[in-house]
């Protein structure tokens, strides 16, 4: 694992290089479901994609958090989800045991809703793939088009509202452990799903 552990790193940065491992295997297990050869293995994407946003939800809607972040509330994506799943004639997954509660503790809410976040940043790519199933914006892969704005900038906004929240060295590592985590809990979503 590399670590950016130097003053003019920001807490993003050191975040990318801390996760980039585990966020590196997610993408190649994914990629390697061929999610884009049909309809169908598309929908076990977005199945996977639906789990994890189901977990995280509750995040979206805290006051605290909101706060924070700009215009959290708005970049919750679980309802477009749910619709790019209803164009496929798919059934929602079965509802989880467990979902992260919406009070975790900050850095941890952090750590999750960066992955959140760094994943809508990445489906800009994905979008222009699905574009081959007849999957846009309107159809099948809302969830991945990207923002008004612009997805980078987007991200940036994300990025400095997180990068000037205010922590501890203790709680810095919990964000990274707190992604870390977030990427294992996709990676298991994705196995469950193509197994």
């Amino acid at each position: 694992m590399i670590v950016i552990d130097t003053p003019e790193a920001t807490r993003s940065q050191r975040l990318k290089a801390a996760t980039r491992d585990s966020h590196g295997a997610l993408d190649k297990r994914i990629m390697a479901g061929d999610i884009f050869a049909s309809r169908d293995l598309f929908a076990k994407f977005l199945r996977v994609q639906y789990r994890f946003h189901r977990d995280i939800d509750a995040l979206y809607g805290n006051p605290a958090l909101d706060a924070l972040l700009p215009d959290l509330d708005e970049r919750r994506r679980l309802p477009l989800i749910a619709r790019d799943l209803s164009d496929l004639e798919q059934t929602l997954p079965l509802p989880a045991s467990t979902y992260l509660d919406g009070d975790l503790p900050l850095p941890v809410a952090l750590g999750w809703l960066y992955v959140a976040e760094g994943s809508n940043l990445g489906g800009t790519v994905l979008y222009k793939m699905a574009a081959r199933l007849g999957l846009d914006s309107g159809f099948g892969a809302r969830h991945l088009a990207a923002h008004p704005d612009g997805a980078a900038r987007h991200w940036r906004e994300f990025t400095a509202a997180l990068d000037g929240v205010a922590l501890t060295e203790v709680q810095e590592q919990q964000v990274i452990d707190a992604a870390d985590a977030a990427f294992r809990s996709v990676h298991g979503h994705v196995e469950e799903e193509f197994a």
